[in-house]
């Protein structure tokens, strides 16, 4: 196996990756190396967020955002992140999105950009393509990194463990130095074979960890690749137990399908039960359908409970005209029909479901790990910025944000590799030849999502905290084994990162005990 060496090495494509990569891309000399476990580079969690990204509105100001991003985050946002986000973040959506990507937000009669309101946020000054903006801003995402020379974008490249001198040279004197990274062991799901990829900087841009829920919101491949990465390399690990249930997932013969937008509830729409009577106001009579998104989440869950129900409602063709509802929400109207629901006739069924990870690996304000030249950015890190629970429409302006200040900084301050080629191992494979049996993986990766789901979700307790922690403890254990024994594929790497990933945040719950935001402990 030859070394592969690249100038910087970027492991994941959405919007905090790839914006990156296209930054840095501005300086011909570099070469960059973009990997993604997917066989279609559009597949992230970029893709699938519908609502839209923040930018400013009239009676708008980076003061009002903060506020907004802060109550959200139930006062425990960074004050300095937040500040970076509200001051530099719509500026970069005009800026890149709009004039240089050229990305076909909504416009208004005089041209303007139409913006609407969303839970939590004071004013309007949310902009949007339809109600499938991430896929839009994705795909001219994709369309620019192919336009560069310079990029080279891998596909079906599955990240295996990132490279430490400290844990992986040859030279053994390198454990007294200070964690730095130099690259990442890359598995190729087409050959079988696994290349280390040297480079002067490693950006981890992997997304979130919602499919180690029952119920989530996001794409397969987000299962913690980038957190069991970063824990195992020795990476510090932040606010890991503030995961966000998205409130509205549509639901259907006892399955989260996909997301339904909050932008419903902004239009007007209403959570109602299974009679149709709104029931917000019992649980926020200030904010009612509008409330933060893990008080809403909470308030579903209480309410299904209370009514033995398996689900709630949204009415929006109570309060938008039909025509409206196909206008706004064209994506989900035709998602809905698929599954027999016609939202402007009919109350739409949903669930909370595993959505953000608020938590992820420290990062400083350029979005630097505490491993040298290991940066993460977008949803694996964590800035601050969303403290104890995400505001609505903020994490792509995340990925926006921190994706520019990471490649301003790597820039700058690109320096050499930081250790000699020859002393990084091959990867060593054992000689396994038994092939990895799908069935073992689909059951524990269910296992690992049903442990989830019923101790570390919506409602904690010490007591299936506890439960949680022991199981998966003892899985890990079994995956382990079967890890070494068998050959890697894209799945099993998952389900090791997975495990990994769910003992984390188990872990991080069970240690705090105070409910905030969406860490909600009822003992």
């Amino acid at each position: 196996m030859a070394h592969i060496q690249t100038d910087v090495l970027i492991i994941g494509c959405g919007i905090s990756g790839a914006t990156a990569a296209l930054h840095l891309a501005k300086n011909p000399d570099l070469r960059i190396t973009i990997v993604t476990a997917e066989e279609d580079p559009h597949e992230s969690n970029t893709y699938y967020a519908q609502g839209g990204i923040i930018y400013r509105g009239d009676d708008d100001s980076p003061e009002l955002l903060s506020e907004d991003i802060e109550r959200a985050g139930a006062g425990l946002s960074n004050p300095r992140a937040v500040r970076i986000l509200a001051e530099e973040g719509p500026r970069l959506v005009r800026e890149f999105l709009v004039e240089e990507l050229g990305v076909p937000f909504d416009r208004m009669p005089g041209n303007g950009l139409e913006r609407i309101k969303e839970a939590a946020h004071s004013t309007e000054r949310i902009v949007h393509v339809g109600d499938y903006t991430g896929r839009a801003i994705q795909e001219k995402l994709v369309e620019a990194l192919h336009a560069c020379p310079n990029i080279e974008l891998l596909t079906r490249h599955t990240a295996v463990d990132l490279l430490t001198p400290a844990h992986h040279s040859r030279n053994r004197l390198t454990i007294y130095d200070p964690l730095s990274c130099v690259g990442a062991y890359v598995f190729d799901q087409a050959t079988g074979k696994v290349d280390a990829y040297l480079a002067k900087k490693t950006i981890l841009a992997t997304g979130g960890l919602g499919r180690i829920f029952l119920y989530s919101t996001n794409p397969p491949t987000a299962r913690g690749d980038g957190l069991a990465m970063a824990y195992n390399a020795g990476a510090r690990i932040i606010n890991a137990e503030y995961v966000q249930f998205h409130p509205t997932a549509f639901y259907y013969r006892d399955q989260a399908r996909f997301l339904i937008t909050e932008a419903i509830r902004g239009a007007g729409g209403r959570l109602v039960d299974e009679r149709g009577k709104p029931f917000m106001h019992k649980y926020d009579p200030e904010w009612k359908d509008l409330a933060p998104r893990d008080v809403v989440a909470r308030s579903i869950h209480q309410e299904m409970l209370a009514t033995g129900s398996k689900c709630v409602y949204l009415d929006l063709k109570s309060y938008l005209p039909a025509d409206e509802i196909k206008t706004h929400f064209p994506a989900i109207y035709q998602r809905c029909l698929e599954f027999g629901v016609d939202i402007t006739k009919d109350l739409i069924p949903v669930v909370p479901a595993a959505h953000y990870h608020c938590g992820g690996v420290w990062v400083d304000e350029y979005g630097r790990t505490t491993i040298r030249n290991l940066y993460a950015v977008g949803e694996v890190s964590c800035t601050g910025v969303h403290g104890a629970n995400r505001l609505g429409s903020a994490s792509l302006l995340e990925g926006l944000v921190w994706g520019v200040r990471a490649a301003y900084d790597i820039a700058h301050n690109l320096g050499e590799l930081g250790c000699d080629p020859d002393d990084i191992p091959p990867w060593y494979n054992g000689n396994l030849t038994e092939v990895a049996d799908p069935a073992l993986i689909r059951q524990d990766m269910a296992t690992i999502q049903h442990i989830m789901w019923n101790y570390v979700g919506l409602v904690r307790s010490t007591r299936r905290l506890d439960r949680a922690i022991s199981d998966l403890r003892n899985l890990q254990v079994d995956i382990t084994r079967f890890y070494s024994t068998t050959k890697l594929s894209d799945d099993l790497i998952g389900l090791r990162n997975a495990v990994q990933a769910a003992l984390i945040v188990a872990q991080a719950a069970w240690e705090n005990k105070v409910s905030r935001g969406c860490h909600y402990r009822e003992d």
